[in-house]
This record gives structure tokens, sequence and C-alpha cells, in this order.
């Protein structure tokens, strides 16, 4: 067993396009505001409740962090696009972090550091 959980591979977005019968301002507040956006993605699916990059009005990024072991984290982006008739297409692309997480050693390892204190 490996000490290392290898990442997720950071070149696979996954991509969701949503069409709303509502005008783009009303979208971003949605994805924006955090007593609004609180309602479907919780501070705590976040790594940090501030974006972390924002385009006013047209993309925000966050960071998501997994609630369980080993803790994965990604990237989340809402691109807010406007169409002709006032309505608006959401798109949230989710998109692995490139890191690599240690996981925790337990106590009782065999290795030899472990081996050399005993």
């Amino acid at each position: 067993m490996s000490d290392l959980v290898k990442p997720d591979r950071p070149d696979a977005n996954l991509v969701l396009e949503f069409d709303f019968d509502a005008p783009p301002a009303k979208v971003w507040r949605a994805v924006t505001i955090p007593a609004l956006r609180e309602r479907w993605l919780p501070d705590c699916d976040l790594a940090r409740a501030e974006p972390e990059s924002s385009i006013p009005g047209e993309e925000v990024r966050y960071r998501l962090r997994d609630s369980e072991p080993p803790f994965r984290e990604s990237h989340v982006t809402f691109r807010i696009e406007p169409h002709e008739d006032g309505s608006t297409r959401l798109r949230i692309i989710q998109q692995a972090c490139d890191i690599t997480t240690e996981l925790p050693r337990p106590a009782n390892t065999n290795c030899r550091l472990m081996r050399a204190a005993a």
C-alpha cells in the first residue's frame, strides 16, 4: 500500500451546463452572495468561503474540499453566459487540484525510522 494518494487527473474536467430563465445578474448573485450560495453550496464543502478568483458578472472560482478522507480538493468555476433573450447559461466546471496528499502514517508502522527508534 502506498503512503501517497494519487490526485485525480487534473486534465479531466467535469462540465455541467444549465439554462435559466433569469437574468445574468440574478444568477451571479446566487453564486457569489454567501447567504444565497449557502443554500446549495454550503461553506462546509469549501476549502475557503472566499472565492479564489472572480471576474465580476462573468466568472467566479472556489476551492472545494471533500468532507471525508483523503480530503481531496478541486477547483469549481461558475461561468455566466447571457443569452440574447435575457436568459442565462450557467456553466459549472470542476477540476481536480494537481496535488499529491500524503496520508498520515500509523503509529505501529514498520518503516525504518520507527524500527530505529525502538
